[in-house]
C-alpha cells in the first residue's frame, strides 16, 4: 500500500522520466525513474500488529531511539515523566501512529526551523507538531519533528478525535524526528540505539502496585 500524499511525487517523477527519455535520450530518464521508485518506497503503508495489552505502549514511529532523557514537568502531562526520541532517516517508514488509545485533548503545532534531525536542539527549535492523548490509565504527548529534509508535517487528526493504540494519524516527509513523553508510571522499555518499529515495538509499560 502506498499512502495518497505520495502519489503526486511519484506521477511527476514518472511524467519527467517519460519526456526526457522520449524527447532526449533513453538514459536521461533513468534517473526520474528511479527517484519514482523511491518515492513508492518512502510513501509505503505496511500492516502492523498491534499488542492489544492495554498496559502497553507501542512505538508512535519506526526509526532508532537517539536518547531516553527524564523531565521534571510537561505542560500536558502535568508530571514527572520521560522522553523517548526516535530518529527516522530517509529509509524508514515516515508514517506516525498512537502509542496508546485515547482521545486527543491538546493540539499545538510551531513553526521553526529545519535542522537535521539527529541534533539534540531540534525539540526545541525546528517546526513540530504535538498531541496530548488521554485515557483512563495515563497521559502522554507525542510531537512530529521536521529535520533538514523534512519540510511538510502532515496530520490527519484534531482535537477530540479518539485514537486506537496504533492507529495512524499523520506522517512527516523525508527525514525526521518523533518524541514520546510519558509519566513515570510508565517503565521504559527501549535503551538509546535500539530499532523500533512503529506500532509494533513496545516502548513502555505502565507499572503495577504490588
Amino acid at each position: 500500500m502506498i499512502l495518497r500524499e505520495g502519489y503526486p511525487f511519484i506521477l511527476a517523477a514518472v511524467i519527467i522520466a517519460v519526456i526526457l527519455g522520449v524527447a532526449v535520450n533513453p538514459y536521461w530518464g533513468v534517473a526520474p525513474f528511479v527517484l519514482a521508485c523511491y518515492f513508492a518506497y518512502f510513501f509505503r503503508n505496511p500492516q502492523r500488529t498491534i499488542p492489544q495489552d492495554e498496559s502497553l505502549l507501542v512505538s508512535p514511529a519506526d526509526g532508532r531511539v537517539m536518547e531516553v532523557v527524564p523531565l521534571e514537568d510537561d505542560d500536558f502531562v502535568k508530571e514527572p515523566c520521560n522522553k523517548v526520541v526516535i530518529f527516522l532517516s530517509v529509509f524508514d517508514v515516515h508514517i506516525n501512529r498512537s502509542p496508546i488509545e485515547g482521545e486527543i485533548k491538546c493540539q499545538q503545532y510551531v513553526c521553526g526551523r529545519f535542522k537535521p534531525a539527529y541534533k539534540d536542539s531540534v525539540g526545541f527549535e525546528n517546526e513540530r507538531h504535538m498531541i496530548g492523548i488521554e485515557n483512563e490509565h495515563l497521559r502522554i504527548t507525542v510531537t512530529q519533528i521536521a529535520g533538514i529534509l523534512a519540510r511538510r508535517i502532515v496530520s490527519w487528526v484534531t482535537l477530540d478525535d479518539v485514537l486506537q493504540k496504533g492507529e495512524r494519524y499523520g506522517l512527516i516527509r523525508f527525514g525526521s524526528c518523533t518524541e514520546v513523553v510519558m509519566p513515570r508510571n510508565v517503565e521504559v522499555t527501549v535503551k538509546k540505539g535500539d530499532k523500533v518499529v512503529g506500532g509494533e515495538t513496545i516502548i513502555g509499560r505502565i507499572k503495577t502496585n504490588v
